[in-house]
């Protein structure tokens, strides 16, 4: 195989056909931090308050190989050695291994991000408030796994599948506004003020929310959506999933409570800016925009017999920025006048430092001839998820995003040089393009 050096081999081939035993076994656990707990890795000051409840749903596939388990985590990340705490723990639990385990935050604002090295730093410093509490966020860990080892051997025999796409309006844009000069000449955040920034064209995005069904004969057993989008209304310091979270929730209420799993897709460069001027209707808007959407998505789906699914992964190291050294990092950790956001920020990106030795592990995890599901790290950009469907312009391709979020946003090369938000809070190097663009096409190439 002629490959980068920074990926490693592949593994096994595909299996020939799908064994007798393919059962899928899911579970929930709710995962609300207390209030007064940390939110968006101190990036924002502690919750005052608990607006709706956080879950961690996860989904064990077993019957091909070692068992995959996938979960969806309504918080807003989870970097470096903690999410490798997550796998090891989930796979431990499920009786696999943790290349197996693909854990995915819905990236909300108001919820959790823990990195349990960046906080070990940030308790060096006196004064300096926490990017998580330790205690609740390895509680969790260990209630999740549990809920994982007690679902594994439950699972139900998985006979069919289906896949759907329903249209989302008016909520998706892209954050980078680019100026005739090549550069990034205005920034659609969140919630965007400027009338003339939402003005601007909607940008490249994706419009379709994508769903996977799993069903036992005519028994729906789990349902699977993707979209690309910052999951965020607005900033009140309450926490919530936001109007992804809480669509899926509706989508579960009205389906008797059949599992339903949510999972953000490329959202690196994406909000809901352009529609968003901070109203507070607003989150109820863009919760029935994207509920629509899924009902669209589940209401005249291909369905079909699963005849064969495999799992394959890569593992990659994407190197840090060379201008932002490790000294530097130390010296602004240690700057007692540097804001907490800027302090807690240069304790993460040290902590990607000191995980560089720990590789971060890419899937993908295949359905039938024609359904692929890309889990890639990182606030990944719209253009990998783009790629990916490039690769296969005739399959049902998902690209869902925020696995390990040590990378912190995946940019493009060129990005760099661009300018905006993004590529400034990046903390990982512009030639990490070129391996992301390589492990996608390992992984996604039609011989597979």
């Amino acid at each position: 195989m002629n490959q980068d050096s920074n990926l490693a081999d592949i593994g096994p081939a595909a299996p020939a056909s799908l064994p007798t035993t393919t059962a899928l076994a899911t579970f929930r656990v709710d995962v609300t931090p207390p209030v007064g707990h940390p939110l968006c890795g101190g990036w924002l000051r502690p919750a005052v308050g608990i607006a709706d409840p956080l879950y961690a749903t996860g989904f064990i596939l077993t019957g091909s190989g070692a068992p995959v388990v996938l979960l969806a985590i309504d918080w807003c990340e989870i970097s470096n050695r903690t999410y490798h705490m997550w796998q090891k723990a989930l796979a431990d639990a499920a009786g696999t291994e943790p290349s197996r385990v693909s854990v995915h935050c819905i990236h909300a604002h108001c919820t959790p991000w823990p990195d349990n090295v960046a906080q070990g730093l940030v308790n060096q410093h006196s004064g300096l408030s926490g990017s998580m509490d330790a205690t609740f966020c390895d509680e969790t860990i260990a209630r999740v796994a549990e809920a994982a080892r007690a679902a594994a051997g439950t699972g139900i025999p998985v006979t069919h599948i289906s896949t759907g796409r329903g249209r989302v309006e008016k909520v998706a844009s892209n954050r980078r506004i680019m100026g005739e000069d090549g550069k990034v000449k205005a920034v659609r955040w969140t919630t965007t003020h400027d009338a003339e920034v939402r003005a601007e064209p909607e940008g490249q995005i994706d419009p379709w929310l994508k769903t996977i069904t799993f069903y036992n004969e005519d028994e729906k057993l789990a349902v699977l959506h993707y979209y690309a989008v910052h999951p965020s209304s607005y900033e009140d310091r309450w926490v919530s999933p936001d109007f992804s979270g809480l669509a899926r929730e509706q989508r579960i209420r009205e389906n008797g409570g059949v599992p339903h799993l949510f999972f953000t897709e490329c959202a690196g460069d994406i909000t809901a800016g352009k529609y968003n001027d901070g109203a507070r209707e607003l989150r109820q808007i863009f919760t029935e925009r994207l509920h629509a959407a899924m009902l669209q998505s589940e209401a005249a789906p291909d369905r079909r017999s699963l005849t064969q699914w495999h799992w394959r992964s890569v593992p990659v190291r994407f190197a840090p920025r060379e201008d932002h050294s490790q000294e530097m990092l130390q010296s602004i950790l240690a700057d007692s006048e540097a804001g907490t956001q800027a302090r807690n920020r240069a304790a993460i990106a040290l902590a990607y430092h000191e995980r560089i030795d720990l590789p971060i592990e890419i899937g993908a995890l295949y359905f039938n001839d024609d359904i692929c599901v890309l889990h890639l790290p990182g606030e990944s950009f719209i253009e990998y998820q783009h790629f990916a469907q490039q690769l296969r312009p005739d399959s049902f391709v998902a690209v869902p995003s925020y696995g390990d979020c040590g990378p912190g946003y995946i940019c493009l090369e060129r990005s760099y040089a661009e300018g905006g938000y993004e590529p400034t809070d990046s903390f990982i190097a512009p030639a990490s393009e070129a391996i992301m663009r390589t492990a996608i096409i390992e992984l996604l190439k039609p011989d597979v």
